[in-house]
């Protein structure tokens, strides 16, 4: 799985993007969370406060229960506004 990271979640991390492995319990975006926020104190502090934290799925906004599996591109973002 590719995992991207934007703004200041890629600051806390110190990485753009990563692949990772991912183990049988990930199956949805909130166990990729888990999975993810256990690898660093980088990865732990940027997902601290999971409410601002976005993800898109293949390109595509998802919610927490959202499917996830190998081969996925998962990017992770902070909220955004628009004018």
């Amino acid at each position: 799985m590719r995992v991207l990271y934007f703004a200041w979640l890629r600051q806390k991390i110190g990485l753009a993007e990563e692949e990772v492995v991912l183990p049988e319990s990930v199956r949805d975006v909130a166990s990729l969370i888990d999975f993810l926020a256990a690898r660093s104190p980088g990865h732990a502090e940027a997902f601290a406060n999971r409410a601002v934290v976005r993800c898109a799925v293949n390109q595509d906004f998802a919610g927490p229960d959202a499917p996830v599996r190998a081969g996925d591109e998962v990017a992770f973002f902070p909220p955004v506004t628009g004018g």
